[in-house]
């Protein structure tokens, strides 16, 4: 599946990938547009615009590809600062290809990406893990902020990507640090980097 907000180049990717003898389920504009294809159809691999239209980013959809379908994704995107890089890199991307590239670029960070794809693991912890140990179960509304939380995301945009109260965020966040009896982010993270 492709995810770009540009109608031509969106075309213009479907047609290369396709030209390689890749199958092109769709090729949609915004995140929600996305999800709905991942909801209903057998998706192999997603190429992803960092800016994308709708009401979340590349980098929010590609939160929630790992959640919950855990297959490879490459970002496609025009941007190349550090800034971005570090936040698109934090989501465990199997490429990232900045615009313009070149088409003979596509084909072997898609075969790299499928190849990968049967051991492919975003190195985020599954729910079932992370409550292994724990007296007090982590909760799946409290499991779903704690990803966004560990890349990084402000109480604010957590509430915006998963449609949930600021309050609702803060809640969920000081249970979690009371479940796994720790008391900031660092600690949750280093707690979460340590499982197996």
């Amino acid at each position: 599946m492709i995810v770009e907000d540009e109608p031509a180049i969106a075309i213009d990717i479907a047609y290369n990938l396709e030209s390689f003898g890749y199958q092109v389920i769709d090729a949609v504009h915004t995140g929600e547009d996305a999800l709905e294809i991942l909801e209903n159809h057998e998706v192999d691999l997603v190429m992803l615009d960092i800016n994308i239209a709708g009401g979340m980013t590349g980098i929010d959809l590609a939160i929630r590809i790992n959640h919950k379908y855990q297959i490879p994704f490459i970002y496609l995107t025009s941007f190349s600062d550090k800034s971005t890089i570090a936040k698109a890199a934090s989501t465990f991307p199997a490429s990232y290809l900045v615009k313009p590239f070149k088409e003979y670029d596509i084909a072997p960070a898609i075969e790299v990406a499928l190849l990968k794809k049967k051991e492919y693991n975003p190195s985020f912890p599954p729910l079932a893990l992370i409550n292994r140990k724990l007296i007090s179960k982590i909760t799946q509304g409290e499991y779903n902020v704690i990803e966004p939380l560990w890349l990084g995301h402000t109480n604010q945009e957590i509430a915006d990507l998963l449609q949930i109260s600021r309050n609702t965020v803060k809640t969920h966040i000081r249970n979690i640090y009371s479940k796994l009896d720790l008391s900031s982010k660092p600690e949750m993270i280093r707690f979460l980097r340590e499982l197996k």
